[in-house]
Formats: structure tokens, C-alpha cells, sequence
């Protein structure tokens, strides 16, 4: 049995009722945050805490869902927690790091903390080095979109021969008042890791790379155009096309001996019909199609007994090496 047919058997086979008595611990009480909280009620999870900085907001949200609280930070306050089945860390960019250290020190063992979990791969290989019997995992939700699973299914029983994805970025949409300047510095690794993230996850990581780049912001002075192309360690070439000063979509393309398949949106999955040549949607299935895609299927992962199905969500180390790798496509380094 191969590792996909074995997560695919594992995840079609889940029994929900199996984590409702688990206790979790959410750091963070912002957008992301009340994400996971619908989820976790959806899933009839009871034992709940909310740490946040702010008594009003963190107050509010954990009384929507009729969860604990504590407030005044997790700086000041995350020692006063017991151990926790999973913690899960949705704080703002700069804070995912410092509040992941925070919980290895009281001892907390399981964490999920949002990706990218941190925008220098250095930090995250050296907390990496830094622990041992306690398990973090990089939540990159769009990994376990529906399209992206259904399409890795379908890949097992066909030979990728090359792979094409673009990561253009609406500048106009990004709100800059929301993080701190080196988000946006390292926006690349902020945002656009999402799509290369899961290209990657599909072909595989790069062992040879050519990148090229051009232009540039006054908040992102490393460039505003990125192309660039290279082979992965499965020997697939690949090549990608960012231009922040025109228009266009985030998509990914995976051409095979047998089929052209595309992700464009991500949440969707087109194959192209040689007959009619168009493109036609493939249909998928969600456990949880009513919430923000992925989230559920992290969660659950992180409750599971089975430390093989833990495997699949991203290592620090693993999240090291694609946040490296971006480095290098946005000239970082």
C-alpha cells in the first residue's frame, strides 16, 4: 500500500465522535482563530480555552462559542494552562514563533501552529534543532483542500511529467496596517507560499532551481516579478511566473502522460478534455464543507493516535526547507 492510498483509507474512514473528549488550547483570538473555534464546535468540542490579549475580544469570541478564556497574553499568562491535548497557535505573523517557544517551554506537546509559522527559515530550523520528544506541525490548510487531496488520487495512478504554477499578487487587496513591516518586506513568504507550498507538495522540493527576477516596491525592494524554473527531487521539471505589477490568478498546472490537471481557484480541480479541449471540473468531497477549507482535516490529523497520519501535515523542518527554497525565488538571499 502506497503512503497516499494509506492516508486516503485512514481519512475516508474517520470517526468524528473519536475527539470530541480531547482538550485544546487556541492561542490567538482574531479572524483565524474563530475559524477554528466554528470547527471546533462543529465537532462538538467542548473542552476549549481561549488565550488572548485583550479581555473584550478574547471574551467575546470564547462566549460565542461558550468556550473558556483567558486573557492578558501568552507571555504573561500561558503557564497558568495545564497541559492541553493539542494547542493550536493563530497569533499574528511576528508572534507565531515566540508564542510556539512559549508552549514547548510549560511542556505542552502537541502544537499546531499557522503557517508560516515563521517568514526566516533559519529561526525555524534552529527551534527544530532545539526539541525532541514534543511534536509541531505547520498548519498549511490549502495542503488538505479537497481539490488538492482528490487530485493527489488521481495522480497515483498516473506519471507527472511536468509542473507549471503562478503566485501573482493583488497589491491592490493587501491591507497594510495589519502586520509588521517585515511581513511585507518577506510578503513572498507571508502569502505566496500558499501556492508554492502546495506545488511543491505535489512534485516535490527542488533540487535544482534557476530563479530570476525584476522590479520592484518600496515595501517589497527584492522585486515585483518572479520567474523562474528547476527540477525536483522526483525529477519533474518545473517552472513558475509571478508578475506583482500586472494581473493574474493563482493556479497550478500539472501536466502527466495522460491528462492536464489545473487548480484554478485552488478550492477547484479541472481536468482538460482532449475531445471538447475545455476544461472540466472534477467533483470533489469535504467533510466539512460549511468551513474554511482544511481546517477540520488539521485538527483531526493532530488528535490521531497514529503518528504516520501526524507525518503528513508539515515538520519544521519541512516548512524550513520550502520557506528556503522561497527565499531563494524571492531573492530573500
Amino acid at each position: 500500500m502506497t503512503d497516499t492510498s494509506k492516508f486516503f483509507n485512514w481519512y475516508e474512514s474517520i470517526k468524528l465522535e473519536n475527539f470530541k473528549e480531547k482538550s485544546i488550547l487556541i492561542i490567538g483570538n482574531g479572524f483565524i482563530a474563530n475559524e477554528y473555534c466554528k470547527i471546533l464546535k462543529f465537532l462538538r468540542y467542548n473542552n476549549v480555552v481561549i488565550l488572548g490579549n485583550s479581555k473584550e475580544s478574547t471574551e467575546k469570541l470564547a462566549t460565542e462559542y461558550n468556550f473558556e478564556y483567558v486573557y492578558g497574553g501568552f507571555e504573561k499568562k500561558i503557564d497558568q494552562i495545564g497541559i492541553k491535548d493539542l494547542v493550536i497557535i493563530c497569533t499574528p505573523i511576528h508572534l507565531l514563533l515566540k508564542a510556539t517557544k512559549s508552549a514547548l517551554l510549560i511542556g505542552q506537546k502537541n502544537i499546531l501552529v499557522e503557517k508560516p509559522g515563521s517568514i526566516y527559515s533559519e529561526k525555524l530550523s534552529t527551534l527544530d534543532e532545539q526539541i525532541s520528544d514534543q511534536n509541531v506541525r505547520i498548519a498549511f490548510n490549502r495542503l488538505f483542500y479537497p481539490s488538492l487531496l482528490k487530485l493527489k488520487t488521481l495522480l497515483a495512478n498516473e506519471i507527472i511529467t511536468s509542473c507549471h504554477f503562478r503566485f501573482t499578487e493583488w497589491i491592490d487587496t493587501i491591507n497594510f496596517k495589519k502586520y509588521q513591516k517585515d511581513a511585507y518586506t518577506r510578503w513572498g513568504i507571508s502569502n505566496s507560499l500558499h501556492v508554492i507550498g502546495m506545488a511543491f507538495n505535489i512534485i516535490d522540493n527542488p533540487k535544482q532551481i534557476s530563479c530570476f527576477h525584476g522590479g520592484s516596491f518600496d515595501w517589497h525592494p527584492s522585486g515585483s516579478i518572479f520567474t523562474g524554473s528547476g527540477i525536483t527531487t522526483k525529477n519533474i521539471p518545473f517552472s513558475y511566473h509571478s508578475d506583482w505589477e500586472s494581473l493574474g490568478r493563482w493556479n497550478i498546472e500539472i501536466f502527466t502522460k495522460q491528462n492536464i490537471y489545473r487548480l484554478m481557484p485552488l478550492e477547484e480541480l479541472h481536468v482538460y478534455d482532449k475531445i471538447s479541449h475545455t476544461w472540466e471540473k472534477i467533483q470533489t468531497k469535504s467533510y466539512f464543507p460549511k468551513f474554511k477549507p482544511g481546517l477540520g482535516e488539521q485538527v483531526i490529523m493532530m488528535l490521531s493516535d497514529d503518528d504516520f497520519i501526524k507525518n503528513q501535515l508539515m515538520s519544521l523542518s519541512e516548512t524550513a526547507s520550502l520557506i528556503n527554497n522561497a527565499e531563494k525565488i524571492f531573492a530573500y538571499k
